[in-house]
């Protein structure tokens, strides 16, 4: 159900690899009418054009260059009509290679260079200016829109996340093993909780919620229940 204009909310959604934020950010905005922005995309995107021209994800400046000749767009609307959001960049539909093996080893030290975050998270807070927007990523509560009415950071417990993540993987049709998604999750905790610039935290006015053995439903209805206690309004039918 969507929220009447003078109540429009800014929804941060932040969590660790597993956790379900970017299921349950895109569900909340499809129940709200909100746009729907995955700030962690905008970082792939830039890693994977990175990987194709050869430039190393360690070196920020030159990160920071290839980020200003790069054009990245969303369909910030397309969860409305029930579809999928799409991830363009310089004009091509990159919506599926963003989420490759490849990207998702890279994309933690590309995204921790402050040059790369200045420049999207500017671009980032122009998209969510005016409210009625749910972003979900690492450091969205704490830093992206520290202003947000409603934060939220979703967790859950590390054999539950891996679970989570090895299903998703074997879906998409890649042939990997648990002990490699363990690995691989230790070390995007590690880079994400420990970077210098905007590190993974809770903010201290988040609500945590453990996603451990609940649905994805169960999930979003909570979230929805807060953001009714935030308006005023019922904005779910939960």
């Amino acid at each position: 159900m969507e929220t009447d204009n003078c109540t429009k909310l800014t929804i941060a959604i932040d969590g660790p690899a597993g956790a379900g934020k970017s299921t349950v950010a895109r569900k909340v905005a499809q129940r709200m009418g909100y746009i729907y922005l995955d700030t962690g995309a905008m970082y792939r995107a830039l890693t994977l054009k990175a990987i194709r021209l050869g430039v190393d994800a360690y070196d920020g400046v030159g990160l920071a260059a290839l980020c200003d000749q790069t054009d990245i767009r969303f369909t910030t609307r397309a969860h409305l009509q029930g579809g999928q959001p799409k991830v363009y960049l310089d004009g091509e539909d990159v919506s599926t290679e963003i989420r490759s093996a490849p990207v998702g080893s890279l994309v933690s030290i590309v995204a921790a260079h402050p040059e790369v975050r200045e420049r999207f998270v500017r671009l980032q807070r122009r998209i969510a200016a005016g409210g009625g927007v749910v972003a979900d990523g690492r450091d969205v509560g704490t830093y992206v829109l520290p202003a947000a009415e409603v934060k939220i950071f979703l967790t859950a417990s590390f054999a539950e996340r891996v679970r989570r993540r090895h299903s998703e993987l074997l879906a998409a049709g890649r042939s990997v093993s648990e002990e490699e998604v363990s690995e691989e999750l230790s070390a995007r905790d590690r880079m994400d909780s420990e970077r210098p610039v905007a590190p993974l935290k809770q903010a201290p006015d988040a609500i945590m919620i453990d996603t451990t053995g609940r649905t994805i439903d169960e999930t979003v209805c909570q979230v929805l229940a807060i953001c009714s206690r935030r308006t005023g309004n019922v904005v779910s039918d939960c």
